[in-house]
């Protein structure tokens, strides 16, 4: 055999022993910065991903009957990062269930908010409940419960975050009441203000009802130095029922 002929090498030369040459310099360089802005994006995305909730999983399509997944809880902040935001519970089947329970917002220099609760099912079946807020030097506000079909119950809203150094957190709306029959939800309670000078937070505000129900009743201000103010009752029905209870500061 003959000797083997020049190797390949993207060297200059050819012969394994060569100097590199300006376009193999350029192509090194260019996957180096590439491969920062990728470690870079990822770095960004895992951040991202660690506060943030997940939301909750919704009744499978074309199902009549099944209740709703919770929402997850939302992540907590590190250093003075915000707490992440509780996912969203989720809806029911289309005719039957209850709607899913939204997440707890997480704990962070600001609280995160709970995640809003899933709708119900058409037919005699109740909205989730809200999330609670997060706690943080500031509270996260409570999530709003979800709303009933034709015939069922609004849920509640979710209790505010309590502040450790500002002001609570509000807490969300009731749910809406069944169209035809059913009652509001109630008011999520006002977070606690922990430091003076402080307030607490709002309470949230009664869901109302349909056609035939009570209306849900207003949340409590949170306790502070200065009390929040307290939620309004939802409203009756438009035929019978009676609104609901003002909530107390």
């Amino acid at each position: 055999m003959g000797p083997a002929g020049p190797v390949e090498t993207g060297l200059v030369g050819g012969d394994g022993g060569g100097r590199w040459g300006r376009r193999d310099r350029r192509d090194c360089w260019a996957g180096l910065i590439g491969a920062r802005r990728r470690s870079r994006r990822d770095r960004r995305a895992q951040a991202r991903m660690a506060t943030a909730g997940l939301a909750g999983p919704a009744g499978m399509p074309g199902m009549l009957a099944g209740p709703g997944g919770a929402g997850g809880a939302g992540g907590d902040g590190e250093n003075l990062d915000t707490g992440g935001d509780g996912g969203a519970g989720g809806s029911a089947g289309l005719l039957f269930g209850s709607g899913g329970a939204g997440g707890a917002g997480g704990f962070g220099f600001l609280g995160g908010d709970g995640g809003a609760g899933g709708n119900a099912g058409l037919l005699l079946s109740s909205g989730g409940a809200g999330g609670f807020g997060g706690f943080g030097t500031a509270g996260g506000v409570g999530g709003a419960g979800g709303n009933a079909g034709w015939l069922g119950f609004g849920g509640a809203g979710g209790i505010g975050g309590i502040g450790g150094n500002a002001n609570g957190g509000a807490g969300g709306n009731g749910g809406t009441g069944g169209q035809l029959w059913g009652s509001g939800g109630a008011g999520g309670e006002g977070g606690a203000a922990l430091s003076v000078g402080d307030t607490g937070g709002a309470g949230g505000v009664g869901g109302s009802a349909g056609l035939i129900g009570t209306g849900g009743n207003g949340g409590n201000g949170g306790t502070g130095a200065n009390a929040g103010s307290p939620g309004t009752g939802g409203a009756g029905g438009l035929l019978l029922g009676q609104n609901g209870l003002n909530g107390l500061p």
